[in-house]
């Protein structure tokens, strides 16, 4: 490293190791090694601009390995995101903006919460679909106003989980070239080495999934980070998974390369032993050298740049498209018309029994027509749950326009792919499966009430009607558990006008 980018480098190490320290709590292991990664990343590649966080076009970053959160929140101290000092002294305190782990509505920058291992994950190829699906349909020649990337941080347990099996081979199968993962392979979790319960190939499964699979064997070497990352852009095929060696509580010496680093504050000692070791001043707390924050705002003028670039594109793509641009700015408002929706039409259905399915499935058409930014589907069950919109088309990799979503029998996956299609933006969406299997969605089903997000769960065949498949398929227990997630408004509608109310 040049003198300027390890100082950086280190001063994300040892603000996330005095943050845990400070808390007595917390997970420093990943901070020390996963550094250069990040700060490559938002120094030299990430499209953002601290100064609007809110930019339709800025690129994601999602923590999937969301127990490294003091990481996130040292860059977004350093890179000028408003947290301050005083933030990070307040790591996993209560009604701090630094929580263990990162909240989405909570601290600004944190583009989705995360936690539960994979669910990051799961959330950016859905981030990643909902760049794709809006490009497709808002982009014209030269004029590419919805152009940006969706990066991911994933440690081993995030690929233990079968949420990242899911979410990756759909994201193979798309080919959302937009989507690169950075796995940080320390090959260390909380029992010990990884070899305990994970030996696979993790390229080799990767590649199977269709995805680009590029190594990096030192996680240290910026230069090569870099590379993998332009790499990994040229790509235009497939999505990239970058494979970065690196060694768990990097520069602290008693216990670099150990399990103990991975959940555990370092203790005072060794704190001291590592700043010495990384050649910061062992009586300075929370630290940011003056020449590491010039060199920040130096990077900072260009973030600005290139907002500035992408709002003189689309004043001209607005006064060559007005019409398309009136449509991008109304779903990127994230209104509805609600005239339309408390018109007669949407209110008048045929006074005769039929399975509130059925009803779901003929409000669903006429939402299609009030709603043009639907972009939802089911897990492999449309002819069943009655979800498929007519005449929207079918989004694949060939036809990325299309709104009706196929993802496949992956329920959790689903979810959280839900989950990063309403997070991103511009998007109304809805995910389906019988009501059964709502088992199978419930973790990611709990992340979207967290964060208060507008997605809507069609769950189908809650009925006495379903008997003759068996028990594995009888919901019994399923209601009360939904009902019992606080933020989740849980409909059971008897009729199709109580149908209309529930969508309504």
């Amino acid at each position: 490293m040049s003198n300027i980018h390890e100082k950086s480098v280190n001063t994300l190490r040892i603000l996330s190791a005095e943050g845990v320290q400070r808390a007595n709590s917390g997970h420093p292991g990943l901070p020390l090694g996963a550094a250069p990664m990040a700060y490559e990343l938002w120094a030299n590649h990430m499209n953002h601009n601290p100064k609007n966080p809110d930019w339709d076009n800025r690129d994601r970053f999602v923590l999937s390995a969301g127990h490294g959160s003091m990481l996130l929140y040292s860059l977004l101290h350093i890179f000028g995101y408003g947290l301050e000092i005083e933030d990070l002294k307040n790591f996993r305190q209560w009604g701090s903006k630094t929580p263990g782990h990162p909240e989405f509505g909570h601290t600004v920058g944190v583009e989705t919460t995360t936690g539960p291992l994979g669910a990051g994950f799961g959330s950016a190829v859905g981030m990643a679909m909902a760049e794709n699906h809006l490009a497709a349909k808002f982009n014209e020649k030269d004029q590419a106003i919805v152009d940006h990337y969706t990066y991911t941080l994933v440690g081993d347990g995030c690929l233990m989980e079968g949420i990242t099996s899911e979410a990756a081979s759909l994201a193979g199968t798309l080919a959302l070239d937009k989507l690169i993962a950075f796995y940080d392979s320390n090959k260390i979790s909380i029992e010990g080495s990884t070899d305990l319960a994970f030996t696979e190939d993790v390229a080799k499964r990767f590649e199977a999934y269709h995805w680009q699979v590029i190594k990096v064997t030192d996680g240290n070497d910026l230069t090569a980070i870099g590379k993998a990352i332009e790499d990994a852009k040229a790509d235009s095929s497939k999505p990239s998974l970058i494979i970065v060696s690196t060694e768990i509580g990097y520069g602290c010496p008693a216990k670099q390369g150990t399990a103990s680093a991975h959940g555990e504050p370092l203790g005072a000692d060794n704190l001291i032993a590592t700043k010495k070791n990384l050649g910061f001043p062992v009586d300075k707390e929370f630290y940011v050298p003056e020449e590491v924050k010039t060199h920040i705002n130096d990077i900072l003028v260009t973030c600005a740049a290139k907002e500035d670039a992408w709002n003189e594109l689309y004043a001209t793509y607005k006064a060559a498209h007005p019409e398309k641009a009136a449509a991008y700015e109304w779903a990127m408002s994230g209104k509805v018309d609600i005239e339309a929706l408390d018109s007669e039409d949407f209110w008048s259905y045929e006074n005769k029994l039929k399975a509130t399915r059925a009803s779901s499935g003929e409000i669903i058409q006429k939402l299609t027509k009030i709603i043009p930014n639907m972009f939802a589907g089911s897990a492999d069950l449309s002819p069943s749950t009655k979800t498929w919109m007519n005449d929207q088309g079918e989004y694949s990799k060939d036809t990325p326009e299309g709104k009706n979503i196929h993802f496949g029998v992956r329920e959790l996956a689903m979810t959280a792919i839900g989950n990063g299609i309403a997070i991103h933006g511009g998007l109304k969406t809805f995910t389906s499966t019988f009501f059964v299997f709502s088992d199978y969605m419930k973790p990611m089903i709990r992340l979207a009430a967290i964060m208060n997000l507008p997605q809507t769960f069609v769950l189908t065949h809650d009925s006495i009607g379903v008997g003759e498949d068996g028990p594995t398929h009888q919901p019994i227990e399923q209601l009360a558990s939904l009902r019992s997630i606080p933020n989740l408004v849980t409909f059971r509608p008897a009729d199709a006008k109580e149908v209309a109310a529930a969508w309504y």
